[in-house]
């Protein structure tokens, strides 16, 4: 679904953003309706209002829009949402920790601007703002240059990095291989030839030195997961808050 831009947002005991992927559709095997699985998905366009707790869709760009309140309206929001899909949809909700696709580190995704404006430029006809839809990340840092978010994870797997965001302490975990949803065009679901082995190859020639090459199964990684730690529950990410490595 679409993001949504905030300038603060508060964090979960569970190290998760409040109210990040809070919400998930499910078909009646139990398995989750996103866009690796359907392209489809790229075609709706949602409006989110966290204050009143609704969700407006709109489904092609020329059809009407349709607005639910999520808790009030689950039924009828699964019942639009099975017509669109062509299949039962059920529409759950996880408000502690909501749906990850890490669950190992399910903390806010990372990346630099630097990074997501190099990107862009491997792909001609593919602009900024559409990569950061691709990506999708949840924290973007300024002010650094590209890849820079590859200082967050270790050499290996037992070598997390502690860093902190304001106030926010955190623990960088690995670089985040991706699926094939960046490979489509974020509004339309079309496809971009070639795109991950364009990215693949670029990805590898432009590997900083920071970056440590036993974390690369495949280049297909980029942004960084994380974790949280309990005791930053409660506490709040804003804006313009200062990234600080506290061990590296």
């Amino acid at each position: 679904m679409d993001g949504v831009t905030l300038d603060s947002a508060a964090i979960l005991k569970s190290g998760a953003l409040q109210h990040d992927r809070e919400w998930a559709m499910f078909d009646k095997s139990g398995r989750f309706v996103n866009g690796k699985r359907y392209s489809k998905v790229h075609l709706l366009r949602s409006t989110f209002d966290l204050t009143a707790g609704t969700v407006s869709l709109q489904a092609y760009d020329v059809a009407p829009t349709h607005t639910f309140h999520l808790s009030e309206e689950r039924t009828k929001l699964e019942f639009w949402l099975s017509e669109y899909f062509g299949f039962p949809v059920e529409l759950r909700q996880n408000a502690i920790a909501g749906f990850p696709d890490d669950t190992k580190a399910s903390g806010p995704t990372i990346v630099s601007t630097a990074t997501l404006e190099t990107v862009a430029s491997w792909f001609p006809g593919i602009e900024l703002e559409e990569i950061r839809r691709r990506f999708r990340s949840n924290l973007e840092i300024t002010d650094v240059p590209p890849f820079w978010e590859d200082r967050l994870f270790g050499e290996t797997e037992k070598d997390a990095i502690d860093f902190q965001v304001g106030a926010v302490k955190f623990i960088g975990i690995n670089p985040c291989k991706r699926c094939v949803v960046p490979t489509r065009g974020s509004l339309n679901g079309a496809v971009y030839k070639d795109f991950q082995k364009k990215f693949v190859q670029q990805r590898r020639a432009t590997l900083p030195d920071w970056t440590h090459l036993s974390r690369f199964d495949s280049f297909y990684r980029l942004t960084v997961n994380t974790c949280i730690p309990e005791s930053e529950d409660g506490k709040i990410l804003q804006t313009g808050d200062e990234v600080t490595l506290l061990s590296t």
